[in-house]
């Protein structure tokens, strides 16, 4: 395990990745690991996904422009307007996205649905959230999603 501060690494050591990311003093251990004597050459392509026993979620269609667009990809299965009231919903709309051995890390190859015509990958804000509900960590993840399955049942979504 690794923190990056300007483009060095500097190793995490004496915990378990899943025990490390539900501590509940994750960023005092992380700046607490930044220091010269623990520099450490490290390729980014090397790197392994930041999931291990963690479940990883989505939360519902963000965009306006999404929203039109997955309405008119379901309206023949009859869930057009699904996607209208999330917008209009109280409660975000959240569903199951991967385990951790199904999630990878930096430069590495997606897997693709084998049943899938039309997969496109998707960029999204990806949160890491401690067991008390708090962010404690953020990045960039690549949600690869296979649009003709999603389209033809919005309960495919997962």
């Amino acid at each position: 395990m690794f923190v990056e501060e300007n483009h060095n690494y500097y190793r995490v050591s004496g915990t378990a990745w899943d025990d490390l990311v539900c501590d509940t003093h994750l960023q005092e251990r992380a700046r607490a690991a930044i220091s010269k004597d623990a520099l450490t050459v490290l390729d980014p392509a090397t790197m392994l996904a930041p999931v291990v026993g963690q479940e990883v979620w989505a939360a519902g269609v963000t965009y306006y422009r999404s929203r039109s667009a997955r309405m008119e990809e379901s309206k023949g299965s009859g869930g057009g307007d699904f996607y209208d009231r999330v917008y209009a919903a109280e409660r975000p709309e959240l569903f199951f996205k991967a385990t951790g051995r199904r999630v990878v890390g930096p430069r590495a190859a997606v897997r693709i649905r084998s049943d899938a015509k039309w997969s496109v990958p998707e960029p999204e804000l990806a949160l890491l959230v401690n067991p008390s509900g708090a962010i404690v960590g953020c990045t960039i993840g690549n949600d690869m999603s296979s649009r003709d399955i999603e389209g033809e049942n919005p309960l495919y979504l997962p």
